[in-house]
C-alpha cells in the first residue's frame, strides 16, 4: 500500500499545501532513518520496522514529490513575470541541485538498507557509509524544505493562477493513480 500524499491537512485543491504536508512526511521519514543509524549494526524488530518503511516511502513517494516540484511547480513558476516569483526562482537552481544529491544519497541508503534487512547486520564500514549518507541527507532537507515551505510556496500559491493550480494538482494525482472529480 503507497503512503499517501493527502493523509494529513491538504488536499489536491491546494498543491502546495501537499506538497508542504510532504515535508512533514519527509521530516518524520529521515528521523526514522536518523535513529535506525544511531543503533547498531545488528536490526531489532523496532528498528527493522522503522527501516523498512522508511526506505518505502523515500524510495516510493520521495521520487513523485520531486517530479511534482520539478515537472509541474517549478516550469510554471518560471513562466511566470512577477517580482516575487522571480526572487523566489533565484533558489531553484539550489533546489534542484539538493534533489540530485538527495536522489543519490536516498539510492546509497536504499542499498545498505536493504542489505541489512536481508541480512539483519552491516559491517561496520558498510554501517559507517549508511551513518554518513543519512547524516549527509540530514543536512540539505532542513534548509532546502525552509526555502520551499517559506520562500517558493508563498511565491507560487499568490502567483499561479487558480487554471494553473488545478493544472498541477492533476498532473500530482496523476504522479499517484489518482483520479480527481473536481477541485
Amino acid at each position: 500500500m503507497p503512503v499517501q500524499i493527502g493523509a494529513t491537512a491538504h488536499n489536491f485543491s491546494n498543491p502546495t499545501g501537499l506538497l508542504s504536508d510532504c515535508h512533514r512526511r519527509i521530516e518524520m521519514f529521515l528521523r526514522s532513518l536518523q535513529a535506525v543509524a544511531s543503533g547498531g549494526r545488528q536490526l531489532d524488530p523496532e528498528r527493522r520496522s522503522a527501516l523498512g518503511l522508511a526506505l518505502r516511502y523515500f524510495r516510493e513517494s520521495a521520487p513523485k514529490h520531486t517530479a511534482d516540484e520539478e515537472e509541474s511547480l517549478f516550469p510554471r513558476l518560471r513562466s511566470l513575470h512577477s517580482e516575487q516569483v522571480k526572487s523566489a526562482l533565484a533558489d531553484v537552481e539550489r533546489l534542484e541541485h539538493d534533489h540530485r544529491e538527495a536522489d543519490a544519497l536516498h539510492r546509497r541508503v536504499d542499498e545498505m538498507g536493504t542489505l541489512w534487512l536481508h541480512t539483519g547486520d552491516l559491517s561496520a564500514a558498510d554501517l559507517a557509509q549508511f551513518r554518513e549518507a543519512v547524516a549527509r541527507l540530514a543536512e540539505i532537507y532542513p534548509r532546502h524544505i525552509e526555502v520551499e515551505d517559506k520562500v517558493l510556496f508563498p511565491a507560487a500559491d499568490s502567483a499561479l493562477s487558480p487554471q494553473q493550480k488545478s493544472e498541477i494538482a492533476a498532473e500530482m494525482a496523476g504522479r499517484r493513480s489518482v483520479k480527481l472529480t473536481t477541485l
